[in-house]
């Protein structure tokens, strides 16, 4: 009996046993702590870049490997003019979860800015510093990075030239000659045309890539005649909100000539090789790295320096050989893949590109009076263009049908776009002045930093320079 019982309660034991255990197993999951689960990251990238390669790069991007390591799931664009992205970059960091993380495209004195305001953080991700080291320091004397106390601060992500996209069908209809130099643009021969416009320009206000070109002009020219060539430039010209209107202008034959960033032009005469053809000017040019970089306001650096890592690598710049984009690389290294070999005709536009003529050209110089250069073209040609164009136009044809001598006619070019002949009184210190670079020089951050100054400054433009014109 003795033996029963031991055997019945041996039994009981190992069924508490299991039952304990089977218990304990399915409880098991429920007693350990919260397993971490990886954050899910959406990049948020301000920009100057058109959605022809946004598109591009979020979709080939999304699919990389670095992407999925750095648990990357989405990608937020902020398409934002470039006299707002100081203050927005500063605002997004008191905006928890819309802070940003990259600022890509624009240009170096964008990028300049933002590293004066602080806006920028130096790259150390292994991954971004390994690509970077695949981008030349600099090409034809172009910084392709800026570095300050050895650190990379912004790195170039493309290069480019600056010129004209012509219609070769509009030229020849309306018997211009095909321009070769930015002075070309400011020739009466261009008025010819007038009230219907044969150039397209983008107000410096809305467009990082005519900005440079203005600026191009200034320094080729000098501070005098280079205003004197943009303002006639202006003159002949219809005057757009955006760059890429510009090269839509010319592709449809709205106008002659359009002064382009490189890509534009390329994908104009792609898309159009009998009527569209992409001209570095011979009077000058410059080779641009077109940045990107980290951002201060960054809650997520790691993240956002992989992005950077993958668009300056060679996997990233496939993006830019695409059709739709057409932009030279920063990373030569792509040219050497499958994909870039297919693109003969671009990697002979980077050789082209590099062997123009480059004038000897200032980040420092351009940056010190870019403020004030920008505010003085929209005050003095966008709004008073009607007045400057009608002017123009009755100037340029008296001197077309010889109604005027040279001499005099430069004279009246002269009174009408010389900067040093246009006089104002500066709003903040009630002195009459005139506009000379070491004048723009001296209010260029003030224009930046007192909107109500600008103001009053734009207005007092405006109406000297329409008074001039009339």
């Amino acid at each position: 009996m003795n033996k029963g019982i031991s055997k019945t309660l041996l039994i009981v034991f190992f069924i508490i046993i299991i039952a304990v255990v089977a218990i304990f197993s399915f409880l098991w999951p429920y007693l350990q702590p919260p397993q971490k689960v990886k954050e899910e990251i959406v990049l948020r990238v301000i920009t100057r870049h058109g959605y022809d390669i946004l598109d591009v790069a979020k979709e080939k991007f999304l699919s990389s490997s670095i992407a999925k390591k750095y648990h990357i799931k989405d990608i937020k664009w902020l398409s934002v003019d470039p006299g707002q992205w100081v203050d927005i970059i500063k605002a997004s960091a008191n905006k928890p979860g819309q802070e940003i993380d990259v600022a890509w495209g624009g240009g170096p004195t964008l990028f300049d800015i933002l590293i004066r305001y602080n806006l920028l953080s130096p790259l150390n991700l292994s991954e971004a510093l390994e690509a970077a080291n695949q981008i030349p320091d600099e090409l034809s004397g172009a910084a392709m990075k800026r570095i300050r106390d050895g650190k990379i601060y912004w790195v170039a992500a493309a290069i480019s030239s600056f010129g004209f996209t012509t219609n070769k069908d509009v030229l020849n209809k309306a018997n211009l000659p095909k321009p070769t130099k930015w002075i070309d643009l400011a020739n009466e021969t261009y008025a010819a045309t007038l009230p219907i416009p044969s150039v397209g320009v983008a107000d410096p206000t809305k467009s990082t890539s005519n900005t440079r070109m203005y600026e191009i002009i200034l320094q080729d020219y000098g501070w005098e005649k280079g205003w004197i060539i943009i303002t006639l430039m202006g003159a002949n010209a219809k005057i757009y909100d955006q760059s890429g209107l510009v090269r839509d202008a010319a592709i449809r034959g709205d106008v002659a000539v359009g002064i382009t960033i490189d890509f534009y032009g390329y994908t104009a005469q792609l898309q159009n090789p009998e009527l569209c053809e992409y001209i570095i000017p011979t009077d000058g040019s410059i080779v641009n790295g077109d940045p990107i970089a980290l951002l201060s306001t960054s809650k997520h650096a790691k993240a956002a320096q992989a992005f950077i890592a993958w668009v300056i690598s060679v996997e990233g710049q496939k993006i830019w050989l695409d059709k739709r984009v057409n932009r030279m690389p920063a990373n030569p290294g792509v040219f050497d893949t499958p994909e870039g070999k297919e693109r003969t005709d671009l990697e002979a536009a980077y050789n082209r590109t590099l062997q123009a003529l480059v004038i000897n050209f200032s980040d420092d110089l351009a940056l010190s009076y870019e403020r004030a250069m920008q505010w003085f073209f929209y005050a003095t040609i966008t709004k008073a263009h009607t007045d400057l164009q009608s002017t123009w136009k009755t100037l340029a044809k008296a001197r077309l049908q010889g109604k005027i001598s040279q001499q005099d006619f430069n004279r009246l070019i002269n009174d009408l776009a010389n900067p040093l002949l246009f006089n104002f009184t500066d709003p903040s210190t009630g002195k009459n002045t005139v506009f000379s670079q070491s004048y723009a020089q001296s209010i260029n951050e003030k224009l930046f930093t007192d909107v109500n100054y600008r103001k009053q400054l734009v207005n007092i433009w405006q109406r000297a320079a329409s008074a001039r014109y009339k």
